[in-house]
């Protein structure tokens, strides 16, 4: 890193030091080591100086308190914009996890049961097909069992991403949620779907999909709100995540961080389309934005099990039951064939939840719980240690994975002092 920009770079932690997310503590008072945590600025410094990836905003918390909130590199490469800690990310598939919590709210009003089907909320889904495709390519339907709520949270309704498989099923569904948003109302992306057979029966796959993005029109369809304006209410303004939204104002576009030119492992053209391509519904599986300090208030939130600050959002046991493994014995789990590094998790309501303290080649602890965003964001959980991570960056290609894995180790690796009952 130049000195101008390390120049840049304090001046941006000076500036925004008022605007702390949790109270700051000192390492060494929350078991880390302050060489440890040295070398996460180290590891950025060389991927930014490698033109790997344009810049970073790191923060960890635990037991409530603030151990490390870092911006790094670059906001914005091309312009030569150093990285505040203010910046906003486009999250991805974050967005599914606020989604969820939003829904579980309804939920806890009594007003979204579990076990309630899709299409009494949506009726275009009451009569689904199940697809086979024939060896040579042929699709054959037959009755679908229904969709219930549930299987939306958890990725078992059957419904998948056209972009994450080469079946003739999957290229009858669009790519990915974000392209779909651009494309499709919220009425014409429910009818796209419903026209569409299922790659499964519900409630007997995990499959990545479009399951999120429904539920997000479900939450609107029983709160009678725009999803953004109902999580608003629900969700962030309790929080108090006052950068996180679905439409980024005009007035902040400007802190919107962007990726490099060039996907640093292939060197092909890469953007972020979505930064620039105008959504047409409010897509709960991939549309908001928030800053990394908002977003480590939410995870905070869920950690203190629904609460900050005296105000909550979901109970106790909603955030245990959301954050408990949904899928059991008789679902067949494909959990870490989506998400790398995820061998040995299951799936919640909403987050990947860690099954056993090995397997998975990420450190964490048995009960972690995550998910993370392909343009480059990333969180997890760890109840055990009392440990909340929020890493933001403007990273979309294959490389994100990369950082996922590296951040890990680097945070655990920081540590000096285990809170897990296991390890006492």
């Amino acid at each position: 890193m130049d000195l101008k920009l390390a120049a840049c770079s304090v001046l941006f932690l000076s500036a925004t030091a008022a605007a702390q997310p949790l109270t700051p503590v000192s390492p060494d008072q929350a078991g880390f080591s302050v060489d440890g945590l040295a070398r996460i600025d180290k590891f950025f410094e060389r991927e930014i100086a490698a033109d790997r990836v344009p810049g970073a905003v790191v923060a960890i918390a635990r037991d409530g308190k603030l151990v490390h909130y870092k911006a790094y590199g670059y906001l914005n490469k091309a312009g030569n914009e150093p990285m505040p800690l203010d910046a906003i990310f486009q999250l991805a598939s974050m967005t599914k996890i606020m989604t969820s919590v939003g829904a579980l709210t309804l939920n806890e009003q009594g007003r979204l049961p579990l076990k309630s089907r899709l299409d009494e909320y949506l009726p275009a889904f009451e009569k689904m097909k199940v697809g086979t495709v024939s060896s040579a390519g042929e699709i054959t339907t037959e009755p679908a069992k229904p969709i219930f709520i549930h299987d939306l949270f958890r990725h078992t309704s059957g419904i998948v991403y056209g972009g994450r498989g080469n079946t003739p099923i999957h290229k009858l569904y669009p790519g990915g949620s974000a392209g779909a948003a651009a494309q499709y109302t919220g009425e014409e992306f429910i009818a796209k779907l419903a026209s569409l057979p299922l790659l499964y029966q519900p409630g007997t796959v995990w499959d990545y999909s479009f399951s999120t993005d429904v539920l997000g029109l479900v939450v609107e369809k029983v709160s009678g709100k725009q999803l953004g304006g109902y999580l608003k209410e629900a969700v962030w303004d309790k929080v108090k995540m006052p950068d996180t939204t679905f439409e980024v104002p005009e007035a902040d576009r400007k802190r919107i961080a962007r990726p490099l030119p060039k996907d640093p492992i292939t060197g092909r053209d890469q953007r972020i389309a979505s930064l620039d391509s105008p959504v047409k519904f409010h897509c709960g599986g991939s549309c908001a934005y928030a800053t990394v300090g908002d977003y480590l208030r939410f995870g905070q939130m869920l950690l203190d099990g629904g609460s900050i600050d005296g105000q909550r959002v979901l109970s106790p046991k909603t955030v245990a039951v959301m954050t408990s493994d949904h899928l059991g014995p008789n679902i067949k789990n494909q959990v870490a064939g989506t998400e790398p590094h995820r061998d040995g998790y299951g799936f919640g309501l909403g987050v990947a939840v860690r099954l056993h303290d090995g397997v998975a080649a990420t450190p964490g602890s048995k009960g972690d719980y995550t998910w993370n965003g392909a343009n480059g964001t990333s969180f997890w959980a760890d109840p055990q240690e009392r440990l909340v991570v929020v890493v933001g960056t403007a990273a979309p290609g294959e490389i994100r994975k990369y950082y996922r894995e590296q951040t890990g180790a680097l945070v655990y690796g920081a540590m000096t002092e285990l809170r897990g009952e296991s390890m006492r």
